[in-house]
């Protein structure tokens, strides 16, 4: 990865007139793709394979007159006037006329009607026009919501005497985010931030440009993509949260590095290439991890849910793709300009940073760290017990708009539950009373504990489906009304033994409940799956057990006192006025997955950017204090203006946001600030100066079972720093100095072993190890220490390469090793390994391969490595002025 960064970021720094075009092309591309082919946004939250969903797609096809969104009037009279006076039942009659005119309306209710009950308020000073449309809230025309609202506007007229009519209802809902002028202040301190980490107006602008430009283009192409598939309006604006948070973060980090690298003195285009292969390959991790956790939110099998991980891992993926590519290009067209000032050394005693102060402040003693910081956000996760979930309605509408209004007004008079109504659809085909039996019902229902009233109960037209409207007596998001939904379906064999019909519990009130059901049962094995990942993650990285461990379980702390945040903000109401938040006792449904998926990504971009610093430190001075403490100081800059931009970015969107994105917003911004300032960079150092060296163990067999991904770039430094090696245009077909590996309990099998094999030589070693040897130099051990080539190729970075060129032939197994040899030169192979050569015993393959290792200079030229258990058994196998001997049961100072 490292190698393939190096030279993107090369190549884009000498083609930036040609990348920075492409990326205006893209923009331009996927804007009039957004203008001519959005559909807009759809906000139906469906559960496929819910009884409720399962229920209200039945009644689309047998009551449409149902299943499609609805409006509602609501005649409110001042004190002492009644709205079932004659005056009013025959404006109300007038207005319900022109109504019924309307397009896109199904059936009009009148709250005086003979077959409705309970539509005036017990005080009677309220009246509710029931007005269900034959289309979803998507497809509500303005123009329908125009003319409800001028036959509100005239019934209030007609009525007089100081009454009211509000005209709302879910289709007058405004689910559809948008941004303010306050999501600016964002990014006002994100550039205030990098301003002061860079005293560079042009390095401070940079990140901000390309982090804006990537997230014009995502969001253009998720808008774009609504021709395809329905798109809540949940999903552009977390795009925009997260790509922005990730967009800035990610081409800082490119940034510091290549000014550091200038700093050092290194020529701009070369340190534009290394920062791209270093600090850009720990963007791809970081984005990888990010992206895997977003598309993670598949596991709650929610549409709506999987389309906005989808929507949003996008937007980082093209923020992984502008930081990989824009942004060296902007760096070559910034040249020089970049390069640090060099800094005036005052004659004042210099004073110890903060950060050196911190780190040691927190590990002076790690155990009084650890306690004080663990026992502090498990206080803080303690109200985390009280959120509750639910999907947004009209109550979390602002204040002063048609829909909130309406609702207000029918919880004022009416009580909370008629703003939240059950459905409870039954099957009457097989009866001969449909009426009769769907009064029965109707009348059970209503003697329930938890059911306020009864409004409608009737059959289709048709007489095989009844539907009977049930309002409870608590608010929708309520656990009374949790509990009714579950008393209605229990009920349900009982009324298929009583009256022979099938029941079912919808309406928009029980999809959420299913909806918030169906995602808390998926938060465990979404977890599972989070955390799981974190420790394969890091274990590959880092090379380590504790580090993963320790790693997860901050990752845990960190979401835990989100969620308590978030419940005593939202739930609880503590700090509500100040943060503007209008509507509390319940946050939208897929906030803890969304919040869990997104925080597990950017909690692995800290966790890498720090403590890969400290593993190097590590690694050079085998000092487990030394590294916590010079790797925090040398990574704390970066990832405390990371840090805080992010938290900028996503607090901004606190005060003016949606009532769907604000809790988002605000749980994504506590998360970041706990898991960057409290677990990364106080928790960690102090829990990694405990453990000492044993933070950085690993057992052997997992060592050489587990992967290695190579997230900060150490593959290419020790390229660049082999590139020469032996020497310039250097011959040598074997170089190796310092050669060790381990067996998989730590022990050496070989080590100290130095090589330099030419074109044409052989090279026989025997000993213990011998054949773990000649795998290694085949490019088939991916655990080595000290520096090896092989034809050119440094392993292991570039093991694949090196299997290429060379031939591994088991002696022992092979039934021809003579024609495996030299079918292996003749298709240009440089470097024969024979393994166990000494096996080979038949006559006539002993001279074959003896004739193939003298022709060795001439081949190519090639040369040999081959393995014996006595060397005197292959003498006479080998050309003898060519033979280089190798035993590995004694120490090795060199092989030339």
């Amino acid at each position: 990865m490292s190698s393939f960064l190096y030279r993107l970021g090369r190549s884009a720094a000498r083609a930036r007139i040609v990348v920075l075009g492409a990326w205006l092309l893209a923009l331009a591309l996927a804007g009039g793709a957004m203008g001519l082919l959005q559909q807009g946004t759809d906000d139906a939250f469906t559960i496929p394979g819910s009884q409720s969903q399962d229920a209200l797609d039945h009644l689309s096809h047998v009551f449409p007159e149902v299943s499609g969104t609805s409006a509602r009037m609501v005649v409110v009279m001042p004190a002492g006037a009644r709205a079932d006076a004659p005056a009013v039942r025959s404006a109300v009659k007038a207005a319900v006329r022109d109504i019924e005119r309307l397009d896109q309306v199904a059936l009009v209710t009148s709250p005086f009607a003979e077959n409705v009950k309970n539509a005036v308020s017990a005080d009677g000073r309220a009246a509710i026009i029931a007005i269900p449309l034959d289309v979803p809230q998507a497809r509500t025309t303005p123009a329908t919501k125009q003319r409800l609202q001028d036959i509100g506007a005239g019934l209030e007229r007609r009525i007089g005497a100081g009454a009211t009519v509000h005209v709302g209802g879910d289709a007058f809902s405004n689910a559809v985010p948008k941004l303010s002028p306050t999501e600016g202040v964002g990014l006002v301190i994100a550039f205030l931030v990098l301003f002061l980490v860079f005293r560079s107006l042009v390095a401070a602008a940079m990140p901000m440009v390309t982090a804006v430009f990537g997230v014009a283009v995502a969001v253009a192409l998720i808008f774009a993509a609504t021709v395809f598939t329905p798109i809540s309006s949940t999903a552009p604006m977390l795009a925009v949260m997260l790509g922005l948070a990730v967009g800035i973060d990610y081409a800082l980090f490119i940034l510091s590095r290549h000014r550091d690298q200038l700093g050092e003195g290194l020529e701009v285009e070369e340190s534009i290439a290394r920062a791209t292969a270093t600090a850009g390959s720990a963007v791809v991790f970081a984005g990888i991890t990010v992206v895997i956790a977003l598309l993670g939110l598949a596991v709650a099998g929610i549409p709506f849910l999987t389309t906005m991980g989808v929507a949003a891992a996008f937007s980082v993926c093209v923020a992984v793709a502008v930081a990989v590519t824009a942004t060296p290009a902007l760096l070559a067209v910034a040249g020089e300009r970049l390069r640090p000032r060099p800094r005036r050394r005052r004659p004042a005693r210099e004073r110890m940073p903060l950060s050196r102060r911190w780190v040691r402040l927190a590990t002076r003693s790690p155990i009084v760290t650890i306690v004080v910081v663990v026992g502090a956000l498990g206080l803080c996760a303690l109200p985390a017990a009280d959120l509750r979930l639910a999907l947004p309605n009209s109550g979390t509408e602002e204040p002063g708009t048609p829909a909130r209004d309406t609702f207000d007004a029918i919880a004022r008079h009416f009580g909370p539950g008629y703003n939240a109504p059950l459905v409870v659809s039954a099957d009457v085909l097989d009866t001969t009373d449909p009426v009769g039996v769907t009064d029965k019902i109707a009348a059970e229902i209503e003697r329930l504990d938890g059911v306020a009233a009864v409004p409608v109960a009737t059959p289709n037209r048709k007489g095989d489906t009844a539907i009977i409207q049930v309002v409870p007596d608590s608010p929708g998001d309520s656990p009374q009304t949790e509990a009714l939904v579950q008393r209605l379906r229990d009920r349900a064999e009982h009324f298929r033994r009583t009256y022979g019909v099938a029941t079912a519990v919808t309406g928009f009130t029980a999809v959420g409940i299913d909806v918030s059901a169906r995602l808390a049962g998926a938060l465990l094995p979404f977890g599972a799956v989070v955390v799981g990942l974190s420790l394969v993650l890091l274990a590959m990285v880092f090379r380590s057990i504790a580090v993963p461990v320790k790693a997860a379980l901050g990752y845990l702390l960190s979401v835990g006192a989100a969620f308590g945040a978030t419940s005593f903000v939202f739930q609880q109401g503590h700090l509500a006025q100040a943060l503007g938040v209008q509507h509390t006792g319940s946050v939208i449904s897929f906030l803890p997955i969304i919040l869990m998926g997104v925080l597990f990504g950017l909690a692995m971009d800290y966790e890498v950017f720090l403590l890969s610093r400290m593993r190097e430190e590590y690694v050079h001075h085998r000092d487990p204090h030394r590294a916590v403490e010079s790797g925090f100081v040398s990574a704390s800059t970066v990832v405390v203006a990371a840090a805080v931009i992010m938290f900028a970015v996503f607090a901004a969107f606190v005060p003016e946001g949606s009532a769907t994105i604000k809790p988002i917003a605000f749980s994504l911004a506590v998360g970041v600030f706990v898991d960057a300032f409290v677990v990364r960079m106080t928790l960690v150092p102090a829990v990694l100066a405990l453990l000492g060296h044993r933070a950085w163990w690993l057992p052997g067999g997992l060592e050489r079972r587990l992967p290695v991904f190579d997230a900060e770039g150490e593959g290419l430094t020790r390229e660049l720093r082999l590139a020469g090696w032996p020497a310039p245009g250097s011959p040598e077909l074997v170089s190796a100095e310092g050669l060790r590996v381990r067996d998989l309990r730590g022990a050496d099998v070989f080590s100290g072993v130095s090589i330099h094999l030419l074109p044409g030589q052989v090279l026989r070693v025997h000993g213990p190890g011998a054949s773990a040897l000649l795998h290694a130099l085949a490019g088939r051990v991916p655990a080595l220490e000290g520096d090896l080539k092989v034809c050119g190729h440094i392993v292991p970075q570039h093991a694949r390469a090196v299997r290429r060129a060379v031939a591994l032939i088991p002696c022992r197994e092979a039934k021809d090793p003579a024609g495996d040899a030299r079918a292996a030169l003749a298709n240009g192979v440089r470097l024969l390994v024979l393994e166990n050569l000494d096996a080979v015993v038949r006559t006539e393959q002993r001279a074959e391969l003896a004739r193939l290792l003298a022709r060795l200079p001439d081949s190519g030229p090639a040369a040999a490595v081959v393995s014996c258990q006595d060397p005197a058994l292959v003498r006479d196998l080998l050309p003898p002025d060519a033979v280089t001997d190798l035993s590995l049961d004694r120490a090795i100072a060199g092989v030339r």
